[in-house]
């Protein structure tokens, strides 16, 4: 399969791939009452599922420039699944929570950007930009069914069954790449050391969109984390009155889907008026709406509502436009590792986004408090802030 159809296929593979992803987050409620975990243990659970990525990921994608990225992605869908099985079965208490989410992102590291790295390998897409803004902005269609699958499942059996549907979901992904992508040689063969990413990190260019993406991780992995907790708490206000059809995780689910039509809008606009410039109006502008939301949660329940699915399309809407940028800027034979270092750094900061804002509600007087949730998003803001300041230090000439 080639074109446009081996694109969708492999949108279809990433969601598939991603259904464990907000398992967890998504009844993080459940779990603080079942297990008595702090917003602090809380954090790390959601979070260490990006440290698992973290700390394969460099090695996984660099790989894609000396073997076929088919193969591991096939292995590590795989992993994913298991993990996520073992998490159903064998996750009593935050440790082992922590070991099971801690491998199902060692897994998503090998799926993730390994399965970008396939596309592109097999042939230049008819529009480079656009087929990647597709692929990642899948990353939110993903991610909002998993939230979805979550909160159905446990309403209808339990949280392990939970675990055990979205288990399902790396073992499609895994058939879905089996059968479309085939084994091919790589593209380019980089001749140095599998980790020596210096030649990345002497790219300016690259590097920029490379900590920016940092910056927009570190905030929308906070958010997503925290985002059924914190609908909860507005619904359990008595000022806010009846909220109606909405649920915590119905929110988080539209919150999440919203990030694919953003991302490919945010993308277009990047096409169409300068990359650089409108990722920094754009993330400026998240950072804006974050603290706003940080403040507002005494406002009645629509009002924030609205201001949160706002936040959805700030929150993403750069995601594409980064991704493609760093893309554009790597060199071909350093592509892989580029790759590598760009997820490395975002899913590095995926990991501490969800962890710091959960010390931040601690420290500010816990989920329940008007001052924990103004600490939260000022705290997710500080990522979206840190992008423009990554992409003005950092100003080559890049190729558009």
């Amino acid at each position: 399969m080639r074109g446009p159809g081996l694109v969708l296929a492999m949108c279809v593979g990433e969601v598939a791939s991603l259904m464990p992803l907000a398992t967890f987050p998504a009844l993080v409620p459940q779990f603080s009452l079942a297990w008595g975990l702090s917003n602090t243990e809380a954090g790390w659970i959601s979070g260490v599922y990006y440290l698992g990525y973290m700390l394969f990921v460099p090695v996984l994608v660099s790989l894609t420039d000396r073997i076929d990225a088919r193969s591991i992605f096939l292995v590590s869908a795989g992993v994913s699944a298991l993990a996520t099985l073992g998490f159903a079965i064998a996750a009593d208490g935050p440790w082992s929570a922590l070991f099971w989410r801690l491998v199902a992102g060692a897994g998503l590291a090998g799926t993730y950007m390994p399965g970008l790295k396939a596309l592109t390998d097999r042939g230049p897409l008819a529009n480079q930009s656009r087929g990647i803004a597709l692929y990642t902005a899948s990353y939110s269609v993903g991610a909002g069914l998993s939230f979805l699958l979550a909160g159905i499942a446990v309403d209808l059996y339990g949280w392990r069954e939970a675990f055990y549907a979205s288990a399902l979901g790396p073992f499609l992904a895994l058939l879905i790449a089996g059968t479309v992508l085939r084994p091919i040689a790589p593209v380019q063969v980089s001749a140095g050391p599998l980790l020596d990413f210096r030649p990345v990190l002497r790219n300016r260019a690259a590097l920029g969109y490379i900590l920016a993406y940092g910056g927009h991780g570190f905030e929308l992995m906070a958010m997503r984390a925290w985002i059924v907790v914190f609908v909860e708490f507005l619904i359990g206000r008595a000022s806010h009155g009846d909220p109606g059809p909405w649920s915590s995780t119905l929110v988080a689910t539209l919150v999440t889907l919203i990030g694919l039509p953003a991302s490919l809008l945010g993308n277009e606009f990047a096409i169409r008026f300068g990359r650089r410039g409108v990722i920094v109006a754009v993330m400026s502008a998240s950072a804006l709406v974050a603290c706003v939301i940080g403040f507002a949660a005494s406002l009645p329940f629509g009002l924030v509502i609205g201001l949160i699915l706002l936040y959805a399309v700030t929150v993403t809407a750069d995601s594409g436009a980064l991704t493609a940028g760093a893309v554009a800027a790597a060199a071909p034979e350093q592509r892989g590792a580029t790759m590598a270092v760009h997820s490395t750094v975002g899913f590095g900061a995926s990991f501490l986004g969800p962890l710091l804002v959960g010390v931040a509600l601690d420290l500010f007087g816990g989920n329940a408090s008007l001052s924990g949730w103004a600490a939260a998003f000022v705290t997710m803001a500080l990522g979206a802030a840190f992008g423009p300041l990554a992409l003005l230090a950092c100003r080559p000439s890049e190729r558009r």
